[in-house]
């Protein structure tokens, strides 16, 4: 499985339910990942998404534990049991797993890429990712150039997990 996930220095990725920005260059590249795969957030995620709506041109699955919550045009699992279910009707490096905070961590055990936008800034944050580079288990693979929204540095990096921890 994929991941893809934006985070600042501190690896923060979010505040208050809130993405921490906004980067043009970094949505168009989740589209171009995405489009025509399977796209895995949970609840809060997809109330960050434009409109509350899941993503167009995708397989979407939503995982929440309220077992009364249902959302058009997405599948709803509520347990990560039947979400990994689910997930084995699909080619492995077809699916994308895109947050939150507690969906990322309970998926990334599961994935062996994680496509990164690392933002050079630290933002007040109460949502974090994991830090992959203090994580002898990843490994960077492949980095982009530093690039700039406004006066905001960012890169894109790609890790793959090290053959020795799959």
């Amino acid at each position: 499985m994929n991941l893809m996930v934006t985070a600042d220095n501190n690896w923060a990725i979010g505040s208050k339910n809130r993405l921490l920005v906004r980067i043009p260059n970094d949505q168009k590249l989740f589209r171009q990942e995405t489009e025509g795969r399977v796209v895995v957030y949970g609840r809060r995620a997809l109330e960050t998404l434009p409109q509350g709506l899941p993503l167009p041109g995708r397989t979407n699955i939503v995982l929440s534990s309220n077992p009364a919550f249902r959302v058009k045009d997405a599948l709803t699992v509520h347990s990560l049991e039947a979400l990994l279910e689910e997930l084995k009707k699909y080619p492995s490096e077809e699916v994308y797993v895109a947050g939150g905070e507690s969906v990322y961590r309970a998926l990334l055990p599961y994935c062996s890429v994680v496509h990164a936008t690392r933002i050079d800034h630290a933002y007040e944050a109460d949502a974090y990712f994991p830090d992959l580079d203090k994580d002898p288990g990843w490994q960077i693979t492949a980095e982009g150039d530093e690039l700039t929204y406004f006066d905001l540095p960012y890169r894109f990096v790609k890790y793959e997990r090290c053959p020795a921890s799959l």
